[in-house]
């Protein structure tokens, strides 16, 4: 009996093992099938490992990226990111019921995401950053599985539709990024319920509406970005209840109204950003000072008026204060200088008076320091010039800034120096210490005296703006410098008094505008265009120079009084994409050499006395988009091109010997025939350029009228005589000869 016993147990036992393991042979030849499903579906596997590593032979459990429970035998994680994968996810990766993780990060899978994706019960990590899925997301997601989903990441996508309010169903979310695709409609107010939330990334959508006031309850919550949408509304002063909160991301929206100063709660907080919302308005609040954690604030580009808060100086922990372009008024507060960490200090384009504070003297890892476009005066602080390893970027342009007074030592580190636009007149020779220098700007104030030679020098030196100042003198000095400015490539020395001939010698040496190449990385880009605010004339017309990329080449020596002819050897310039040389008393021939410079985009030679012929190689110059050759003693024919027919009668008036299209004056042919000038429907062009169709016919309307006139009037009074017979004949004198005979027998009869 007990025998029997034992051998019923033995039995039930095998039985029960032969069980488990079918089961556990099934569930894993499932999870290989669906994985194989899902390779069938990949177009390109650039590294190859997935076509000879996923392979029948060997084991699930040992492919790449598969990570298995032994004791489960099931697949529970799979990482494939970063392998450039192409392709599309197939339905059948559902399938994966003990998936715990799955990782598709930086690929390039297309198309929808699948359904079954969301029926996993045990996911707990879904991360899709950086592909190519396009779909929306399920209404009803989270209501039947994914209660233990904790991440959900899936930016940068072409995902698209509504968020789901049925996201709250997933109760253990901590982390919620769909930054950076195309979701539309409303923030869900439901969100609010996801109490384990940390992280909210829906930046960078199409979404409107407002901020839902119920995220100020998740008491978790750390990160809040919905920066780069139509988000409208005030920001709510819950969010003051967040006091775990470390970033607060809500830039390029539409947000209105003032900041809530419940904002000041937040002593965790490490970056701030709202800028670029134009409808906030009011002042900054005093209670910004109590974020002693802040290390990043953005209040650009928005309304904001009143006085920077001297509060301010309590955020001790600051790198960054960008509050440009704002309504901002009143001093700078001496406070600023209590913040000792800060590297950057950006404030231009406010309506800030008075003078520079000398506690920024106590800044002493600043970087950078912006304040352009204020009404700041006085002097700068001699102390500015001591900053030899920290200070990059000195911007102080359009202010009323009167004396440079800082005494610049060795081993200087600036390197970009603008002070454009104030009241300054000289410029401290202490500057040659500073030989990191790459841009320099002085335009328009009231520098008088020589040009500054010494700054040939200058081995980074590539922006060199002098213009609009009272600078006299040549531009040509003997010179123990072998290769001067060697990196330069924007020279404005416009609207000065220089005089003498152009300075051949630089044109030779501008290596920076013979060799121009972009080779800036994307970090120096950036920098460029953080440091740079200058104002250049290109085509014609002030623009502000944004990004200055390392191909922009520029010479600009227009409206001084240089004399002689242009040098051959400006030719050699073959980068150079704008060349002014207009308002001089330049005279001798365009140089043929001009043609060599195969990029240049603008040419204005424009009221000088230069004669001769337009020489015919300019025609090679296919990106010249603006000619200006007017007002000289240019004679011949204007070369024709495809690239010449582009330009009016605008670049040539006052050429009183040139002929051709598109003037009206037609050119004589070798045998005294007038050349047929090209068919042109445009406008009749000026008088100085001759006489047009219409002037000929107003010309023969007006004529007409008043020969009339007075042609009745010759035959009225019938003098003078000899003009009447001419016209008349004979006739009109026997008929007056009877007219006269019948009046004196009248006269009788009476």
């Amino acid at each position: 009996m007990v025998k029997s016993s034992h051998f019923l147990l033995l039995n039930l036992l095998l039985s029960v093992h032969y069980l488990m393991y079918y089961s556990l042979a099934t569930d894993i030849n499932t999870d290989r099938s669906s994985l194989l499903a899902l390779k069938s579906q990949i177009t390109s596997d650039p590294s190859n490992i997935l076509n000879k590593n996923w392979s029948t032979e060997a084991s699930v459990c040992s492919w790449f990226g598969v990570t298995c429970d032994f004791l489960l035998n099931r697949v529970t994680q799979l990482n494939i990111s970063n392998m450039g994968l192409v392709g599309t996810i197939s339905p059948e990766i559902g399938n994966l019921s003990s998936l715990v993780s799955l990782d598709m990060n930086d690929n390039s899978f297309h198309g929808p995401l699948p359904v079954s994706i969301f029926n996993m019960s045990n996911l707990e990590v879904l991360s899709l950053r950086n592909n190519s899925l396009s779909s929306s997301l399920p209404l009803d997601m989270c209501i039947h599985n994914l209660d233990k989903l904790k991440i959900l990441r899936i930016s940068y996508n072409e995902m698209y539709g509504n968020i789901p309010s049925s996201l709250e169903h997933c109760s253990q979310l901590e982390y919620l990024s769909l930054y950076n695709n195309k979701f539309d409609g409303i923030v869900p107010r439901e969100l609010g319920n996801l109490t384990k939330l940390q992280t909210l990334n829906i930046g960078a959508n199409k979404l409107t509406g407002e901020i839902p006031k119920e995220i100020g309850y998740l008491t978790n919550f750390e990160r809040l970005s919905m920066c780069c949408n139509n988000i409208s509304g005030s920001v709510p002063r819950e969010l003051g209840n967040l006091t775990a909160m470390v970033g607060i991301y809500l830039h390029n929206n539409t947000l209105s109204g003032p900041i809530p100063k419940e904002l000041g709660r937040l002593v965790n907080l490490w970056e701030l950003q709202l800028k670029d919302n134009i409808l906030i308005n009011g002042s900054i609040p005093k209670e910004i000072g109590n974020m002693t954690s802040l290390s990043y604030l953005r209040l650009s580009n928005t309304t904001l008026s009143g006085t920077i808060p001297k509060e301010i100086g309590n955020l001790k922990h600051l790198k960054e204060l960008w509050l440009h372009d704002n309504n901002l008024n009143g001093p700078i507060p001496s406070a600023i200088g209590n913040m000792s960490e800060l590297d950057y200090l950006v404030l231009p384009h406010n309506k800030l008076i008075g003078e520079i504070p000398s506690s920024i003297c106590d800044l002493r890892l600043l970087t950078l320091l912006h304040l352009a476009d204020n009404h700041l005066e006085g002097q700068i602080p001699k102390c500015l010039g001591n900053f030899n390893s920290s200070l990059l970027a000195l911007n102080l342009g359009g202010n009323q800034i009167t004396a440079l007074q800082s005494t610049f030592a060795k081993g200087c580190s600036l390197q970009a120096l603008i002070l454009y636009g104030n009241k300054l007149e000289g410029i401290t020779p202490s500057l040659i210490n500073c030989q990191r220098l790459e841009s320099i700007d002085f335009g328009d104030n009231e520098i008088r005296g020589a040009f500054p030679f010494w700054m040939e020098t200058f081995p980074q030196l590539r922006v060199l703006i002098l213009r609009s100042n009272k600078l006299n003198g040549t531009m040509l000095e003997a010179s123990k410098t072998e290769h001067p400015f060697p990196k330069l490539q924007v020279l404005d020395m416009s609207r000065n008094a220089f005089v003498g001939a152009l300075p051949d010698r630089y044109f030779k040496n501008f290596e920076g505008m013979i060799y121009a190449k972009d080779n800036l990385t994307r970090v120096e880009k950036d920098r460029l265009q953080t440091y740079y605010d200058l104002d250049v004339i290109l085509k014609g017309l002030d623009q502000e120079l944004k990004r200055l990329l390392d191909t922009f080449t520029m010479i600009d020596l227009s409206s001084n009084r240089f004399s002689g002819n242009i040098p051959v050897s400006i030719g050699n310039l073959n980068s150079l994409r704008y060349l002014n040389l207009s308002s001089n008393t330049l005279t001798g021939e365009i140089p043929v050499s001009l043609g060599n410079i195969s990029i240049l985009e603008s040419l204005d030679l424009s009221w000088n006395r230069l004669s001769g012929k337009i020489p015919s190689d300019l025609t090679g110059l296919t990106f010249l988009s603006k000619l200006n050759l007017s007002m000289n003693n240019l004679v011949g024919p204007i070369p024709q091109s495809k690239q010449f027919s582009t330009f009016q009668n605008e670049s040539y008036i006052g050429n009183l010997g040139l002929c051709g299209f598109p003037l009206a004056k037609q050119c004589e042919t070798t045998d005294g025939k007038p050349m047929i000038p090209p068919e042109d429907d445009d406008e009749e062009s000026g008088f100085i350029d001759g006489f047009g169709w219409r002037s000929v016919v107003m010309g023969y309307g007006c004529g007409f009228a008043v020969g009339i006139g007075i042609g009745y009037m010759i035959i009225r009074s019938a003098r003078p005589k000899w003009l009447v017979e001419f016209f008349i004949g004979v006739g009109y004198s026997n008929s007056k000869m009877k007219r006269r005979n019948r009046a004196k027998a009248t006269r009788r009869r009476r």
